[in-house]
């Protein structure tokens, strides 16, 4: 395994494995406008990597035209649901959001949940912009979405259908929508089970440069609250800015995949996808150490 891992600029690596392939899902890491689209890349091996283009059916999501972002993906029933952001709204006014689409492999192409076209999540509750949504699946089955820009972090527990909501007992919003922030949340959670607990890795400091970084926080339940305990990936000499990740494990090895940037490269949207293992002992997560 080299870094990084294809040729491209690509960010926010959402990463399943099903069956003995590594998907990961990603951003086209282009000015907002071009990014029209996600790709995925997969790999046998974590040597030998194949990228599919335009995984999205994008005509079925209606108003979405610039910003595509941050997918995450889950499997439920025999089907695979992928949640993205779009436009990158800054109002309740503008058509955008999350939105979801549905497929019978993982490879899609993803056609949107609802035939009218609409997104999942249009409201911005809490001032949390709806973008980087991450799906988890507890252990008995529950589903739950996270998400959240703009320094605040929301959750919400999917229903059967996977086109709406369940409600929380402690929700406040809406009956189904939580605020579970952590200590210098800023966007981008990804959570994970660790010997019965729920570990939550966010991204902070700023993505256009080498502040960017990973924290880490754990909680007893999946709906928080999550408490920052260290540092998972931070700019170093091999690289800067390295954040929005998420995890797999493969072949008896925990692994991050995430997005970092060349030292000195100043273009905010050169970002490339990498790979690393994942060091976990006593029951937390360790630092990264990039290759």
């Amino acid at each position: 395994m080299k870094n990084p891992v294809v040729k491209g600029w690509y960010a926010d690596p959402e990463s399943r494995v099903y069956g003995d392939t590594v998907y990961m899902y990603v951003t086209n890491s282009l000015p907002f406008e071009e990014q029209l689209n996600l790709d995925l890349v997969t790999t046998d091996d974590l040597v030998h990597f194949k990228v599919y283009h335009d995984i999205l059916d994008m005509p079925t999501y209606r108003g979405a035209y610039k910003a595509i972002w941050a997918p995450t993906v889950i499997d439920k029933d025999g089907k695979y649901y992928l949640i993205f952001a779009a436009n990158d709204i800054h109002s309740e006014e503008e058509l955008g959001g999350l939105y979801i689409g549905v497929c019978d492999q993982p490879t899609g192409p993803f056609k949107n949940v609802f035939a009218d076209g609409r997104p999942l999540i249009n409201r911005i509750y809490n001032n949390a912009q709806p973008i980087d949504a991450h799906l988890f699946k507890d252990v008995g089955g529950d589903i739950y979405l996270y998400y959240g820009g703009w320094k605040h972090m929301m959750v919400c527990k999917m229903n059967d259908t996977m086109d709406g909501f369940l409600p929380l007992a402690d929700a406040e919003y809406d009956g189904c929508f939580k605020e579970i922030t952590p200590a210098d949340y800023v966007e981008a959670p990804y959570v994970m089970m660790i010997d019965g607990k729920y570990h939550l890795m966010y991204s902070t400091g700023k993505w256009r440069d080498g502040s960017y970084c990973v924290k880490a926080g754990v909680a007893d339940t999946p709906t928080g609250g999550f408490v920052y305990y260290g540092d998972i990936l931070k700019a170093a000499e091999i690289a800067d800015g390295p954040g929005h990740n998420s995890a797999f494990y493969f072949k008896g090895k925990h692994y991050v995949a995430y997005h970092r940037r060349r030292v000195g490269d100043t273009y905010s949207h050169n970002r490339e996808l990498c790979i690393d293992e994942l060091p976990i002992k006593g029951g937390r997560l360790q630092p990264v150490v990039m290759t």
